[in-house]
C-alpha cells in the first residue's frame, strides 16, 4: 500500500531513465558549436560521437552521477591562424560542462579532433584582398 502513495516507492522498485547516445552525442555537438568563434560558411558543424556507462548496479549511488558517464570524441574544423589548443580546451570544457548539466552524466573524457584549418589568409586571396 505504501507504493501507492507518491515519493513512498522504494529504490528498489523504481524505474530507471536511460538517456541515449545520440542525445548525448547532439548535447556535445551543439556545446561545441557554442564555445566556437563563428566559422566561415563553408566550416562543417562539429560532430560528436559517445560512449555513455550507466551507474554501475543500475543506479547512481551517492555521490554519483545519477545517469552514469559519458567518454566524448567531437571533430571540428578551426579558423586559422589561431590559437588551437585554447579553442581544444575551451571545446572540452563546454562539452563536459553541458552535458552533466543537460543530462546529469560526468564526463571524464572529451577527445578533440580537428579535421580542418580554415585559412584566413587563403579566403581574402581567393576573393582578391590580399596584402
Amino acid at each position: 500500500m505504501a507504493a501507492d502513495v507518491v515519493g513512498q516507492v522504494p529504490p528498489g522498485e523504481r524505474g530507471a531513465t536511460r538517456i541515449a547516445d545520440r542525445v548525448v552525442a547532439k548535447i556535445a555537438a551543439r556545446a561545441a558549436r557554442e564555445a566556437l568563434p563563428a566559422l566561415p560558411d563553408e566550416a562543417a558543424p562539429p560532430h560528436a560521437t559517445v560512449s555513455v556507462r550507466p551507474p554501475a548496479g543500475g543506479s547512481a549511488r551517492s555521490g554519483e552521477a545519477p545517469h552514469g558517464s559519458a567518454r566524448v570524441r567531437v571533430s571540428v574544423e578551426l579558423d586559422y591562424p589561431s590559437d588551437i589548443g585554447r579553442q581544444c580546451g575551451a571545446v572540452r570544457h563546454r562539452v563536459a560542462e553541458r552535458v552533466k548539466a543537460l543530462a546529469g552524466m560526468e564526463v571524464p573524457e572529451v577527445a578533440v579532433q580537428v579535421e580542418r584549418l580554415h585559412s584566413a589568409q587563403a579566403r581574402a586571396a581567393a576573393q582578391g584582398r590580399t596584402r
